[in-house]
């Protein structure tokens, strides 16, 4: 077995060399562990102890009995910790040192890279020099770990995490609970209300559950019919608080101008237009929404 950074190994203890620690060794190298790295009763030479291999601050690979939240060869959800302004970020790894996060492993657009305080699906590479780095985990190793969700969770809202924002979407794991590690999902450009960085935790309505592989379609938007009348009541606000209660916006109105003004895409400002002339409360000239005199009045 070839013996590297990030691997978690049985070794036998060689030797003891105060003040450092102890050798250990697989027959052919052996690998310090420092006496701050032991965990548990005082070992012995001749004793059998599993530790995981990793590079000290001088790159030379060095033993710990501690337990890293990651191995290579595995995914774990990992916190961002830190960020620097050459390297990257820095999560924790579980051993009271930080694993670098390159930003060459993150989105460019600025918006879309995590902060402080997210989690990300992360696995684990080596660099060129062999030290051990993180990599944003990708669908191929995210998907054996996930399950198919219930055709019952239908309109249910979960809290969801991402994993790989795109512009044709933003694919995100799905909170499952017991049901085990995650069900991956996507919420499409028009089901947004914002760009979602990675390591983000969003709430999110599943809005239809996919037979042929368990995965979900998702939104950050209420249910059309409920949504409407939300966004409805924001238009009225919006209306009421203008000098004569009207304002340079209608169905006519491009697409861009909506989202910069009211955050709704077009076809959801339409909805609640419709609805609010529907209701007699609004009506529409030469591209100008006014309300109308008896709701001004009441």
């Amino acid at each position: 077995m070839r013996m590297e950074a990030g691997s978690l190994v049985t070794l036998e203890v060689a030797r003891e060399v105060p003040p450092n620690g102890f050798f250990l060794t697989d027959g052919y190298q052996d690998f310090l562990l420092p006496y701050a790295e032991i965990v548990g009763n005082r070992i012995s030479p001749g004793d059998q102890v599993e530790v995981f291999l990793f590079h000290d601050t001088q790159d030379r690979i060095m033993a710990t009995m501690k337990r890293p939240l990651l191995t290579m060869g595995q995914v774990g959800l990992l916190e961002v910790v830190d960020i620097h302004p050459r390297f990257g970020y820095f999560l924790e790894m579980g051993l009271g040192r930080h694993l670098l996060l390159p930003y060459r492993h993150v989105p460019e657009l600025e918006e879309l890279r995590p902060v402080v305080g997210d989690k990300v699906y992360a696995t684990l590479a080596h660099d060129r020099q062999g030290r051990l780095i993180a990599k944003l985990a990708l669908e191929e190793d995210l998907a054996p770990l996930c399950v198919r969700a219930p055709s019952s969770w239908t309109n249910q809202w979960v809290k969801a995490r991402v994993y790989r924002p795109l512009q044709m979407g933003t694919f995100v794991i799905c909170e499952a609970g017991v049901l085990g590690f995650g069900i991956i999902g996507l919420i499409i450009p028009q089901e947004r209300t914002r760009l979602l960085r990675v390591g983000e935790l969003v709430d999110v309505r599943i809005a239809f559950v996919r037979e042929e592989d368990g995965r979900v379609n998702l939104s950050m938007r209420l249910p059309k019919e409920k949504g409407r009348d939300e966004d409805a009541e924001c238009i009225l606000e919006v209306l009421r608080g203008r000098p004569g209660n009207a304002m340079p916006f209608s169905d006519k109105t491009q697409a861009d101008i909506i989202k910069d003004k009211f955050g709704l895409s077009k076809a959801a400002f339409k909805r609640a237009l419709g609805k609010l002339m529907k209701d007699g409360l609004i009506y529409q000239e030469a591209d100008w929404t006014y309300l109308k005199q008896e709701e001004t009045q009441g």
